[in-house]
């Protein structure tokens, strides 16, 4: 039985000076939406946090940091912080949209990078990492899906919450203590409790990156939690055959268990196999970081969110699926050539395969190599026959079902190492009788999302409509 999602109620449809778009990522404490500005038409991605659950489990010093990092850090391998808006309820973090997506889908997809493409990200990771550890930020959980590209497949670094100031957290001894990052990418001295250096751990973090690149798959992996551990602590990498041997000795002088012995930024940035092709980042704008303006943004209580923030219209029950319009298309990847909706598009467009299951759908992602790992497919099926396919696919899966008109959530009753998987679809009618539907992970591990969508998408096949013909024909009437 089908169990609804929350009652319809007042949702803002502008934030400040901006118009709300399409959903493009939600956690456990905030959503973030595509937004333009309403003068200048530029595309922002808004994260929206909720204050009540900030207060409620005790993130508010957490969120601080965040605010006070990405003022601190402004780099062009980093996501930038336009501006910070609050009311008395919600956070809005204005950032730079990043329409690429997240480099993880990019792996996922290609199976791995060549090592050229590899070292091109590497190196702009570099050059954000040793930015940030000048400003005395340590990041502390860089992994692939926290690592965005921009419309021209430029690296940004992003997700700052578990960032580390050297005046929050450090003790008389002059390390961290806390314990924080995904347990696969962390360094060993981080999971051994006795304290780190934030930058030799964000180090270590890089070089297992560099390896999951080219690789394709993680340095260290292990179901078992202890036993993953003790591969971290042994540092014994075993290095596929297609690393060349500058790649293996520059990784395994990063992956080197004892932190006194690990390979700096400066001899990274040294290194033969780092210097080829590399261009140094252009110039870094100073940013002076005035941090005065963070405490307020919880202490605002007078101001009418109605009055001076916030237009809000009623979100009553729709009869049809949302238009799928240009614009939001656009919004899909900067760049975007619209040309392609009306003219025949050369096989290479589009991705058939993925870890060859995707051959059961056509998925489009409507521009070259912007990889965003969200399942987007047509369907002329109707809305009701879809829904309920979608649903009887994700059931046996092991997801709960909560329906909401032409929106789903999904909901993984496993719980894995970043929280359970939870998965949000939406219709959307394309043309008069034609829809797309799309499917992004709301919440939970990226690799048990991608497992997730190549099952969904066995299940859906039935409903998949690839006549490209018909395609073209029905979007140009």
């Amino acid at each position: 039985m089908n169990k609804d999602m929350d009652s319809p109620e007042i949702r803002p449809t502008r934030i400040g000076h901006y118009e709300l778009g399409r959903l493009l990522g939600e956690g456990t404490f905030a959503k973030v939406k595509f937004a333009k500005h309403m003068k200048s038409g530029k595309g922002v991605a808004i994260k929206i946090l909720d204050k009540e659950k900030i207060f409620k489990d005790n993130l508010v010093d957490q969120i601080k940091r965040e605010i006070s990092v990405m003022k601190l850090v402004k780099h062009p391998n980093v996501v930038e912080l336009f501006e910070i808006m609050a009311s008395k309820s919600k956070i809005y973090f204005v950032l730079e949209y990043a329409s690429g997506g997240e480099l993880f889908n990019r792996i996922a997809t290609k199976k791995r990078l060549k090592e050229a493409e590899a070292r091109k990200y590497f190196q702009q990771l570099i050059n954000a990492v040793e930015f940030c550890h000048s400003r005395g930020v340590y990041h502390r959980d860089l992994k692939p899906e926290n690592l965005l590209l921009d419309s021209e497949l430029n690296l940004k670094v992003s997700d700052f919450g578990l960032s580390a100031l050297p005046q929050h957290l450090r003790q008389e001894d002059g390390l961290l203590h806390t314990t924080c990052g995904t347990p696969n990418y962390v360094a060993p001295e981080v999971i051994g409790h006795k304290g780190y250096d934030g930058a030799k751990a964000d180090i270590w973090s890089c070089g297992v990156i560099l390896f999951v690149l080219m690789a394709g798959y993680l340095p260290f992996d292990d179901s078992n939690l202890m036993y993953l551990y003790r591969k971290i602590h042994r540092a014994d990498v075993r290095f596929p055959p297609w690393f060349s041997s500058g790649a293996r000795k520059l990784i395994t002088k990063i992956l080197n268990p004892n932190p006194k012995l690990r390979m700096t930024i400066p001899q990274i940035k040294q290194d033969a196999w780092f210097q080829r092709d590399y261009k140094p980042p252009k110039a870094v704008e100073e940013n002076g970081g005035n941090l005065e303006d963070v405490n307020a943004i919880f202490t605002i209580t007078s101001i009418s969110e109605e009055e001076h923030l916030i237009s809000k219209i009623k979100d009553s029950k729709t009869s049809k699926p949302a238009f799928f319009n240009a614009f939001e298309l656009i919004s899909l990847s900067k760049g975007l050539n619209l040309s392609g909706l009306f003219e025949k598009q050369p096989v290479d467009k589009c991705l058939y395969d993925f870890h060859s299951s995707f051959s059961l759908l056509k998925i489009c992602f409507l521009s070259d190599q912007k990889i965003k790992g969200e399942l987007h497919f047509t369907s002329k099926h109707p809305v009701h026959e879809i829904i309920l396919k979608m649903e009887e696919t994700a059931k046996p899966l092991g997801f709960d079902v909560q329906r909401q008109d032409y929106k789903m959530r999904l909901h993984c009753a496993e719980t894995g190492d970043t929280g359970p998987l939870s998965v949000a679809t939406e219709v959307f009618e394309v043309a008069p009788s034609l829809y797309m539907v799309e499917v992004k992970k709301a919440g939970g591990d990226s690799l048990e999302y991608h497992r997730f969508y190549r099952n969904f998408a066995r299940g859906l096949k039935d409903i998949v409509w690839t006549n490209e013909l018909e395609l073209d024909n029905e979007l140009s009437t």
